[in-house]
């Protein structure tokens, strides 16, 4: 379809949100038609909040002289607004399957998250086993439905972020007793699309120190 040249995907490199509608752009292969747009999350620019997006929030997609927001809808929106591989199914069974994961991903979450500060890591450890499991259920991949959808991206960067945090602050391995899950972390960080948007682990885990272990 014929693409407009003011299509601009307004991001924070360092924020997971904006960082899956950055990881759908690339995996499109839109990079020449989609423009990032880097705003400062510390010193947002009053042009972004005055002339673009009133919510001044990040991630958002200028369109057709529109712009929208939210990472989940943004992702859905370029995979059927945009040329490149389909990147969500259409068989009735893996949509309502996929629909339900990325449904998931709030709560995965908040369940992670919520044991950053304490001492006991068991309620993290269900929301990774509910990956595990839900991981087995396609045999064609090591993605949630085989092959890379935008269910992998849903979750992509939050678990870049958890995995090494755990491992440093609690000395927890996400991985362990997990096969699948293992096997999804290899398959996704080969995946081109996403390595171009990883940052640094030992910068994620600081800033997660910095945000959940700072004294109040």
């Amino acid at each position: 379809m014929e693409l407009p040249v003011n299509s601009r995907l307004y991001i924070s490199y360092k924020c997971p949100y904006a960082q899956r509608v950055w990881i759908a752009r690339n995996s499109k292969g839109l990079q020449d038609k989609i423009e990032l747009v880097p705003i400062d999350l510390q010193d947002r620019p009053s042009w972004y909040k005055d002339k673009v997006y009133p919510a001044n929030k990040v991630p958002s997609l200028e369109h057709n002289n529109e712009v929208r927001g939210e990472s989940l809808d943004l992702i859905k929106y370029i995979d059927t607004h945009f040329e490149g591989p389909s990147l969500f199914p259409t068989v009735p069974d893996d949509k309502e399957f996929a629909e339900k994961l990325l449904s998931y991903t709030d709560t995965f979450y908040k369940t992670v998250v919520s044991s950053f500060k304490g001492g006991d890591v068991t309620e993290a450890g269900t929301a990774f086993d509910y990956l595990e499991t839900v991981l087995s259920k396609h045999d064609n991949g090591p993605f949630f439905l085989g092959q890379f959808s935008l269910v992998d991206i849903a979750y992509a960067p939050f678990i870049e972020r958890f995995q090494p945090f755990l491992r440093d602050v609690k000395n927890y391995d996400i991985t362990i007793g997990r096969p699948k899950l293992a096997a999804w972390i290899e398959g996704i960080n080969n995946i081109e699309g996403y390595k171009i948007t990883r940052s640094d682990p030992k910068e994620l885990v600081e800033s997660y120190k910095k945000r959940f272990l700072a004294n109040p």
